[in-house]
């Protein structure tokens, strides 16, 4: 039997509005942790805000919204706010935002938090961390893998302070024949680092080889093929036909530009990296024709951030949709239990969710997202 699937957006819009149920029964209180001080402060602003707009569409007075100054790395101001929530009989907390503040949490056991963290999707007593996971990413770049039939994948990754992090990620990659290389973080060290993983000076060898054993030749054919290795870096394959980049920001840009460089033939090789919230100068600052990657929503995220732009004229930070969606999970958790979240195993349901950025289920206690894939083509988002 097909497992049902609830949209938020359904759940927000048709509610009942029967009041057989205590007033104070019906009421749901739902506590942010977030900074609203500090080098952050803007952030929390932008989440506070977005919780504004799910409230707007819950439109539902039972529904409030608690909001507490949680700082950004800061125990003692986190566990002040916590108390205060607990004061105000607050169950359910969206927050808070970094996992390294999870530990403040264990002396609050009769409390849920809700967290937009994306390191650890594997819930914990009293934490969902509901964030775009690298799990959820790698299980939708396997079953692509898969698809397109793919025999040699290499595994790329930075060393840097989250490879150990990485490499335990990374051991349930469910993909035959896969390599793992890990490259220097340092600009001037990674070209090299890329040469050896495509074997440059070899091929580059190769290339040179042949081209002089051309120019000794006056036929037509040797001519043309002498005019078309003077487009090339190198002669030869590499030896895999995918490659998973787990990187960001300039440290990937520069990754692709390597590749390219080390003649990497794009037509044979698929490229494929981790999500990139559909970020612009992907296309614009690299040379890579075709790239692959998974990410949420792309129609639901345009038209939220549309939403959230029209309305306070600012332009949201990622996190935002994601707390967006916490309110919503809670909210629907909570008619769903007849108005009433008592502990962590209500958030154990069987069935898919649906939310701005996607699908998501919880499933062997970890919070697993369904991710589509996307190209990046002709400076294009395309889904694939």
């Amino acid at each position: 039997m097909l497992k049902k699937i609830i949209t938020f957006t359904y759940i927000l819009l048709f509610i009942n509005f029967n009041s057989f149920a205590d007033e104070n029964k019906r009421s749901l209180k739902v506590g942010l942790l977030a900074p609203f001080s500090g080098e952050y402060k803007d952030m929390g602003q932008s989440i506070m805000l977005s919780l504004q707009l799910a409230l707007d569409e819950i439109d539902n007075d039972d529904v409030k919204i608690y909001p507490r100054d949680s700082g950004f790395n800061n125990p003692k101001k986190l566990i002040q706010s916590i108390e205060s929530l607990k004061e105000e009989n607050v169950k359910v907390v969206i927050g808070p935002i970094s996992q390294e503040d999870f530990e403040s949490l264990s002396n609050f056991k009769d409390m849920i938090f809700i967290s937009p963290s994306n390191i650890d999707p594997k819930i914990q007593s009293n934490i969902l961390s509901i964030g775009v996971s690298l799990e959820s990413q790698i299980k939708s770049i396997e079953n692509f893998i898969k698809d397109n039939k793919r025999k040699k994948t290499v595994i790329m990754y930075p060393k840097n302070e989250y490879t150990t992090l990485i490499d335990a990620k990374i051991n349930s990659i469910n993909i035959n024949n896969k390599k793992i290389f890990k490259y220097s973080s340092d600009p001037k060290v990674l070209t090299s680092d890329i040469e050896k993983l495509t074997n440059y000076k070899q091929r580059k060898r190769n290339l040179i080889s042949r081209v002089k054993i051309l120019e000794q030749k006056e036929d037509e054919a040797s001519k043309l093929e002498l005019k078309r290795l003077e487009q090339k870096y190198t002669i030869g394959k590499v030896n895999f036909d995918s490659v998973i980049i787990i990187d960001f920001g300039d440290s990937l840009k520069s990754v692709l530009t390597s590749l390219v460089y080390s003649d990497v033939d794009q037509d044979e090789v698929l490229i494929v990296t981790v999500n990139q919230w559909f970020d612009k100068s992907i296309f614009l600052e690299n040379s890579i024709e075709n790239l692959y990657y998974p990410s949420v929503d792309i129609n639901n995220f345009q038209k939220y951030k549309k939403k959230y732009s029209n309305i306070y004229g600012l332009q949201p930070t990622e996190i935002t949709i994601l707390t967006y969606d916490a309110l919503g999970l809670i909210y629907y958790i909570w008619n769903k239990k007849n108005y009433k979240i008592v502990s962590m195993k209500d958030f154990m349901i069987k069935d898919n969710i649906k939310g701005k950025i996607g699908t998501f289920s919880i499933k062997d206690g970890r919070l697993i997202q369904k991710l589509n894939m996307y190209k990046v083509s002709d400076k294009k988002f395309i889904k694939f």
